[in-house]
């Protein structure tokens, strides 16, 4: 592997160089060979487990790698934190894969940073086996996300509620550059950190932008606001609660990152909350979108304060681009939402159609995923036809006399359904008995059943039926944990 680390090149008071800590018996239990592959991994080090564990637990460093934590600020639940960091992760470095793309590495619950702020800089099982499953769930479902490459046990105990398995999981993005980033050097007021930032981030992400172009930090906004806005309409489409969208969890890159309290809604309802620390539903599914819009408000603030402030044009296009973060939202998932309905033209009459089936969902409690497989099912199965007319009443005959009347073959509605409508998701109470397996267990055969039905949630597996079931509560009581 040749890495490379282009962070380092920004100055130390980006980061703070460190070394993960040593564990005493690490033991690969998940690893993701077609990432590996993917990523160049010599087939020497991919092959054995034993030398994979010494590697992605950080007793052992890659070759050419040169850790680091990167620092960070970042709005926590609406709160300004100055000074947050990687309290429990190490990036390892970048390397390129057989695209030529280039990814970062980077170790979490490897140990203790000067970020750490009391923390013990480690990580459990659970919540490791979580990113792992969730990553590669949201991968699969067409999400933008970071992905995992290794979960690593760590023959140590960590102490949360109680004492419990400790782990490393290794993250791959394309960058770990998040909102918070640039906070911490605004509220420095450190002007020529945050423009270095700004160009490092075109050379990382938007090459298209030419660093010489006068208005490339607006172009700069725009493609970063493009990018949020298809993660959250994509968010919305699968039903993932994010569930902490503070601004350190904000990559620009528009990946989804940090998977700790998240969650997948079952019965539709925008004000889903399942996060034990969101106590005033402020990440509640449906605030997702206004959140998105709050979140790049802070970062256009670190913009005005690096254009000149004689330029008044740009000032006014950082704050129009914010204001219509709406609107270009709204387009984007008012599209969305009619394909996973099959409507493929909105006409006169019927713009407000999807609006009203989705009332309708909350108001008879009905199941997000099952119900939008049921109608897509329902195009040729007259069984699940009437079914559907007996649950969903007027509102089932509505949509059937929209799709209908396009005068379009079913097949093609169907196959467009089927696109967006997945058959399976990692639903809340499955994630918990594969994790519960794993903890008691220490091995991960369980999350690996389940992944190999994750990996292609748009068809009918063998498997698919085990875990398509819904809670038996509702989640009426279910509640996700902050991993630290």
């Amino acid at each position: 592997m040749n890495f490379s680390n282009t962070y380092l090149e920004l100055g130390t008071h980006f980061y703070e160089k460190t070394r993960p800590s040593p564990v005493q018996k690490p033991k690969l239990i998940l690893w993701n060979s077609k990432l590996a592959e993917q990523l160049n991994i010599p087939t020497e080090i991919g092959n054995n487990a034993d030398v994979l564990a010494q590697y992605f637990s950080g007793n052992q460093l890659l070759p050419g790698s040169d850790p680091i934590a990167f620092a960070y600020a970042g709005h926590q639940f609406g709160s300004f934190n100055p000074q947050l960091g990687d309290g429990r992760a190490h990036l390892l470095g970048e390397v390129i894969d057989q695209s030529d793309q280039k990814w970062e590495l980077q170790l979490k619950g490897s140990g203790p940073t000067s970020f750490s702020r009391g923390g013990d800089g480690r990580c459990a099982i659970g919540p490791a086996v979580r990113e792992f499953i969730m990553s590669e769930s949201m991968k699969a479902l067409g999400v933008p996300t970071t992905q995992c490459l290794a979960v690593v046990t760590t023959g140590e105990s960590v102490y949360r509620e109680k004492a419990v398995p400790g782990a490393v999981v290794t993250r791959v993005a394309s960058s770990h550059l998040r909102v918070g980033t640039f906070e911490y050097f605004a509220a420095r007021r450190e002007l020529d950190a945050i423009k270095t930032l700004f160009d490092y981030a075109i050379d990382k992400h938007f090459t298209e932008i030419s660093k010489d172009q006068e208005d490339k930090y607006l172009l700069l906004l725009d493609k970063i606001i493009e990018k949020q806005i298809r993660l959250i309409v994509e968010w919305m489409r699968v039903g993932f609660i994010h569930g902490v969208m503070n601004t350190d969890n904000t990559a620009i890159s528009g990946e989804t990152i940090d998977f700790g309290p998240c969650a997948m809604m079952g019965v539709y309802d925008p004000k889903t909350v399942y996060s034990s620390i969101d106590h005033t539903g402020r990440y509640a599914f449906g605030n997702q979108p206004s959140i998105a819009q709050w979140n790049l408000a802070c970062l256009a603030e670190c913009m005005l304060l690096v254009i000149d402030e004689n330029n008044t044009h740009s000032i006014k296009q950082v704050k129009s681009l914010i204001t219509e973060f709406p609107n270009r939202y709204q387009q984007a998932y008012q599209k969305m939402i009619a394909s996973k309905l099959g409507i493929l033209s909105v006409q006169k009459g019927n713009e407000k159609f999807p609006d009203t089936f989705l009332e309708q969902l909350c108001l008879l409690k009905k199941d997000y995923t099952i119900t939008f497989d049921l109608l897509t099912k329902s195009l040729n199965s007259d069984s699940l036809t009437s079914q559907l007319k007996t649950e969903l009443g007027q509102t089932f005959d509505h949509w059937r006399k929209i799709v209908i009347e396009q005068s379009v073959p079913t097949e093609k509605i169907q196959t467009i359904m089927r696109r967006h409508n997945p058959v399976v998701i990692p639903r809340n109470h499955q994630i918990e008995t594969v994790i519960r397996t794993c903890a008691e267990t220490g091995e991960a055969s369980s999350a690996k059943l389940f992944l190999d039905v994750l990996r292609q949630p748009y068809k009918e597996l063998t498997q698919t039926s085990k875990y398509q079931s819904e809670p038996s509560d509702g989640d009426q009581h279910y509640k996700t944990f902050c991993g630290t």
